[in-house]
C-alpha cells in the first residue's frame, strides 16, 4: 500500500534533486569544451550545434566566451575552432603532477644528456595520450615532441606503456573510450604490442611517422600502475653518443629513479 507513494516521492525528490543542480549555461560550455577536445579537426559553430543537439543562436554567445576566455580559438585555417591548452595548463598545477614534474625534470635532463637523444613524459587524457614534459638533445640532430602533443593512446609508444602497465579492469575501460575511426584491427594490434610491452618491460618500435626514428618507452609507476610513461624517439643518426641497446638500459634506470622518488613522496603526503 505504501510502496507506489513512496516511490513517486523517491522520483520526484530525486527529479528536484537533478534539477536544482543544473546550471545550463554551464552545461553548454562544457559540452562544447568536451566536444572540441574528442575532435580531431576543427569544427564551426554549425557543426557544434548538429553534434550538440542545439541550435546557433543557443551556442553563439558561449563560443564567444570561450574564446575570449582563451579556452577555444580560432584554427590556424580560420574554418572552425580548436581547444588551447589552457585547460592542460591548468591541470598542470594540480599536486599530483605537479610533482611528478618536480621530480622527473632533472632525472630527464641527466638521461638526455647521457644518451645524446631527446626525451618526453607522457600521460594519458581521455582516449589520448599527451605530451606533459620535454628535455630537447643538445647534439646537433636530434628530434622532440612538442608539449601538449596529443594523440590516441592506441597510435603511440608512449599509449602501449602506459595501457600495458594496468589492471584488467582498467584495460577494458581505456579500450571502450577509444574513438570509432579507429579501425578494430589497429586495436588488436595495439593490444599485442602492450602484451609484449608488458614481458619485457619497456616498449621499442620502429616510428610509423618518422623514418630513421625508433621510439622507446618505459613505465613510470605509482604503485603497480603506469602514471607516465617516459619515452625516447632514438634517431638514429651518425655518430651515436651510445648504441640504442644501452639507451634503453638508462631509459629503464631513469624511468625507475622517477617511480622510487614517486613512491617515496607519496608517503611522505
Amino acid at each position: 500500500m505504501w510502496d507506489l507513494p513512496m516511490a513517486r516521492n523517491d522520483q520526484t525528490e530525486a527529479g528536484q534533486k537533478e534539477q536544482r543542480y543544473r546550471a545550463p549555461a554551464l552545461d553548454k560550455g562544457l559540452d562544447i569544451l568536451e566536444l572540441l577536445a574528442k575532435e580531431r579537426h576543427p569544427l564551426t559553430i554549425s557543426m557544434i550545434g548538429q553534434r550538440l543537439g542545439r541550435s546557433m543562436s543557443e551556442l553563439f554567445r558561449m563560443v564567444q566566451v570561450l574564446e575570449y576566455r582563451g579556452f577555444i580559438r580560432q584554427s590556424e585555417s580560420g574554418e572552425g575552432f580548436v581547444p588551447t591548452d589552457k585547460l592542460f595548463a591548468l591541470g598542470m598545477e594540480q599536486a599530483p603532477v605537479k610533482t611528478m614534474l618536480e621530480i622527473a625534470l632533472p632525472v630527464m635532463r641527466d638521461l638526455s644528456a647521457t644518451i645524446g637523444q631527446s626525451c618526453h613524459l607522457a600521460v594519458r587524457s581521455g582516449s589520448d595520450t599527451v605530451v606533459v614534459a620535454r628535455i630537447e638533445s643538445a647534439e646537433q640532430i636530434g628530434f622532440t615532441v612538442r608539449i601538449g602533443y596529443r594523440k590516441c593512446f592506441v597510435l603511440t609508444g608512449s599509449g602501449a606503456v602506459l595501457y600495458a602497465f594496468q589492471e584488467a579492469r582498467d584495460q577494458d575501460r581505456w579500450l571502450a573510450d577509444v574513438p570509432p575511426d579507429i579501425a578494430p584491427a589497429q586495436v588488436e594490434a595495439f593490444r599485442s604490442r602492450a602484451a609484449t610491452v608488458r614481458k619485457n618491460g619497456y616498449g621499442r618500435a620502429k616510428s610509423e611517422f618518422v623514418v630513421g626514428v625508433t621510439d622507446l618507452s618505459a613505465p613510470i609507476l605509482r604503485g603497480t600502475a603506469a602514471a607516465a610513461a617516459l619515452s625516447v624517439p632514438f634517431v638514429h643518426s651518425t655518430p651515436l653518443v651510445m648504441p640504442i641497446d644501452a639507451a634503453i638500459g638508462h631509459l629503464r634506470a631513469s624511468a625507475e629513479q622517477i617511480s622510487s622518488s614517486l613512491l617515496a613522496a607519496d608517503h611522505r603526503i
